[in-house]
């Protein structure tokens, strides 16, 4: 009578065949010491710590990153309102002094000339006669204030002034033979405005820069 079989053992693969050797796997350990797992959860922890860490590094210099373009965005529209109010305030500045040297003038329409003729009391001397066109307004108002002028500088009585009507109020010109003078009180405003204009521009493209100053 034959022996029955015996069932099949499964195959644990505890043993391996390396040639001449015979290796046996180290089987897991089942058991910790206290020491050896609170060792395993100081080394956990410390990982979490640095993960922790460098996340917020992280989200810190991101952060960062978001506040510097943001001030570099706030900085560049301050420098705009800064241009802004700089022009509106030389504009401004400029229109009170068109008003103020407006006011002057009517006031006293013969104080350029009267200047004009002591800057170029020198180039005049030894001239034959002054030749003076003004506005048909201000002729003998002219008239009387440059003889006086001219006899105290040894000019006397060889100032003529005539009528001009293409001439506005407090506009002039001077012929004295070998040279001429002239004085657009309109013309002058408008170059001074331009000049404005164009140091604006220039001062808009290299502008101080804006900075913020806090206090502790």
């Amino acid at each position: 009578m034959n022996p029955q079989p015996s069932a099949p053992r499964k195959f644990t693969f505890d043993t391996v065949f390396d040639g001449e050797r015979v290796i046996t796997p180290a089987k897991p350990r089942r058991s910790f010491t206290p020491e050896e797992l609170e060792a395993a959860r100081a080394d956990a922890y410390a990982q979490g710590q640095r993960s922790v860490v460098a996340q917020a590094e992280a989200q810190g210099a991101q952060a960062l990153r978001e506040v510097a373009g943001a001030l570099r965005t706030a900085f560049a529209h301050l420098a705009e309102v800064a241009h802004s109010h700089r022009t509106d305030s030389a504009r401004l500045a400029l229109a009170c002094a068109r008003k103020i040297a407006d006011a002057a003038l009517d006031q006293f329409p013969e104080q350029p000339a009267l200047a004009a003729l002591e800057a170029l009391s020198r180039e005049l001397d030894a001239q034959p006669r002054l030749l003076v066109r003004a506005s048909p307004a201000n002729v003998e108002r002219l008239t009387t204030a440059l003889n006086a002028a001219a006899e105290s500088v040894g000019f006397a009585g060889l100032v003529v002034v005539k009528a001009d009507p293409s001439l506005p109020p407090a506009a002039f010109s001077f012929d004295w033979g070998e040279g001429r003078a002239a004085f657009d009180p309109t013309a002058a405003s408008a170059r001074v405005e331009a000049a404005l204009e164009t140091a604006l521009a220039a001062e808009g493209l290299h502008a101080e820069p804006v900075v913020l100053s806090a206090e502790a």
